[in-house]
């Protein structure tokens, strides 16, 4: 991998492995609308007046229903399930359920006629993903370590996640990347104005900590606004597949944070469950790459699904 390329893969993997730790620090003191709503309306200050000064309003706007089907599965229905989930599972094992998002999507765009989703490599690492997440649920909740209704938010947000980039993919070529995100952190916004009204008040009045104030402006500078512009220089430079590969830098992040600093314990379900999860996804990931590469070498046409 370039220096280039290798320099921001490591900067949005670890910028993607904190949301969790700032995300179970903020919800100590603010209730999930109140979370969402203030990181979506920072991202989108910063954002939006960058796009717009570059003239990015009007290519992105005139595809407005791919950009708001891409809101809602990035952002609106993610952001909510992790936050609220987050209220009753630990922050690494929040970043280990998001990292079946690379074999979803192997799954996803098998389903959407892309012939490496049904590569051997990829059917075993589906399988061992599926695999890894059936002994982290059974284990720790047959045990008592876990309640399954959050980890159902979890892979729920997981899924929006992977389909979300397929949507983004699939856009014209003129529509820019930037305008998609800063667009979509504005749509969001005014989705959750009419919640964030009731929560935010409230929480407000609450007099919330230093702290979790701070984690909600970097969820909304940091994790929304910069990792997302570092996101899409990274799949310009290394493609969207070996892109999806920092969900194991996100994770080791998540897990070393809600240990060191949130005193998270590392459960029977996550030891066994964890490498089943990351090497399904790796497998089911490789295989894709090794097609796309075969195919382009051959000239055959390969299907825009990531």
């Amino acid at each position: 991998m370039p220096r280039k390329a290798l320099f921001l893969f490591l900067s949005v993997g670890v910028i993607w492995g904190t949301p969790y730790f700032f995300i179970a620090i903020a919800v100590e003191h603010f209730q999930t609308p109140s979370i969402v709503f203030l990181r979506v309306l920072l991202g989108a200050m910063i954002l939006l007046p960058i796009a717009i000064a570059r003239g990015m309003m009007r290519a992105t706007l005139k595809a407005w229903p791919a950009v708001l089907a891409f809101a809602v599965l990035e952002m609106v229905g993610p952001w909510f399930l992790i936050t609220e989930a987050e209220r009753t599972i630990s922050s690494s094992l929040a970043g280990l359920l998001i990292t079946t998002v690379p074999f979803i999507a192997a799954f996803l765009v098998g389903l959407l006629g892309d012939k490496s989703a049904w590569h051997p490599v990829t059917v075993l690492g589906l399988v061992l993903g599926f695999a890894g997440v059936v002994s982290l649920v059974g284990i720790d909740v047959f045990s008592g370590d876990l309640v399954l209704t959050p980890v159902l938010m979890m892979l729920a947000a997981a899924v929006g996640y992977a389909i979300a980039p397929i949507i983004a993919n699939r856009m014209p070529a003129e529509v820019p990347t930037l305008g998609v995100i800063a667009v979509s952190l504005t749509m969001v916004s005014f989705i959750y104005v009419p919640f964030a009204a009731v929560s935010l008040p409230q929480d407000i009045a609450a007099r919330p900590s230093l702290e979790a104030w701070a984690s909600v402006i970097i969820l909304g500078a940091v994790c929304s606004a910069l990792a997302f512009v570092i996101f899409f220089a990274l799949i310009r430079e290394v493609g969207p597949a070996r892109a999806s590969l920092i969900t194991y830098v996100n994770l080791a992040v998540a897990a070393l944070l809600g240990v060191v600093f949130l005193g998270e314990t590392v459960t029977t379900g996550i030891l066994i469950g964890l490498p089943l999860v990351a090497v399904g996804s790796y497998l089911a990931s490789q295989a894709r790459q090794a097609y796309v590469r075969k195919g382009l070498r051959q000239g055959q046409e390969i299907p825009e699904t990531l």
